[in-house]
């Protein structure tokens, strides 16, 4: 694409990935558009130093930041916007578990309050366990791996070639046999595409063939099932779109 981002300082390992992602878009949007920190500043009205911070990871870019910047720089929106929301998340859940660790370590009155985080903490514990004994296929959606997709072998695209689509409805949600997740951004080849397609076809939205390839005619599909929907006619699947699909 002609983005140079080598100069641009490693991401810490702690980082989400999905973090991550939207912090090297930023970045990739930051160069393309030749801005300045400063003048990044001044046109997006989020602080030099608040920028530093966002692209290096040190803290989220607010919805309103990502915004400005895709304004700015003359970027469609949707996609970062998606991968912020998915960014968000994650980042949240950072936040509580920092939070959890250093609860124990805030004087007297916090040891006092340790044996209800104990219990909250165990029971929370119990919950997440009996979430994945009972989620589909005992896949980990996109937090771990994929069982369902496991089963298939990696994917490989080969022209021509087209997959069954058996969709099932287990503990109330839709699935194809290829795929667990709830919130992938798609775009590249893959089995979440396919798992994507089958469930487009059974919702009555024709994708084309069933190859893992999101190409044109599985998007026309999206904007259908999503204008049918209510939701953004962007042609992207994201959290929103893959709760119509799965419901």
């Amino acid at each position: 694409m002609g983005w140079n981002v080598s100069r641009w300082k490693a991401l810490p390992d702690s980082l989400d990935d999905r973090v991550q992602q939207l912090v090297v878009q930023l970045r990739r949007l930051k160069d393309r558009s030749g801005l300045s920190l400063s003048s990044m500043a001044s046109k997006t009205g989020y602080s030099r130093s608040s920028w530093e911070r966002y692209l290096n990871g040190k803290a989220l870019a607010p919805r309103e930041a990502v915004e400005e910047l895709a304004r700015v720089s003359g970027a469609e929106p949707t996609r970062l916007l998606v991968l912020h929301e998915l960014a968000q998340e994650a980042w949240r859940r950072e936040e509580v578990t920092a939070e959890a660790a250093a609860a124990p370590t805030r004087g007297a009155g916090a040891r006092r309050a340790a044996p209800i985080g104990v219990l909250t903490a165990v029971l929370l514990g119990a919950l997440v366990v009996g979430l994945l004994v009972a989620a589909p296929w005992s896949g980990h959606g996109d937090s771990g791996k994929d069982t369902a997709a496991t089963a298939h072998g990696v994917y490989a695209y080969k022209p021509g070639k087209t997959y069954p689509c058996a969709v099932e409805r287990k503990n109330g949600q839709l699935y194809a046999g290829y795929s667990t997740t709830r919130t992938a951004v798609l775009g590249q080849p893959g089995w979440d595409v396919v798992e994507a397609q089958c469930l487009l076809r059974y919702s009555g939205f024709d994708p084309g063939g069933v190859d893992g390839v999101y190409g044109e005619m599985t998007r026309r599909a999206v904007k259908r099932l999503q204008e049918k929907a209510g939701l953004a006619t962007d042609g992207l699947v994201g959290p929103q779109t893959w709760k119509v699909l799965r419901r």
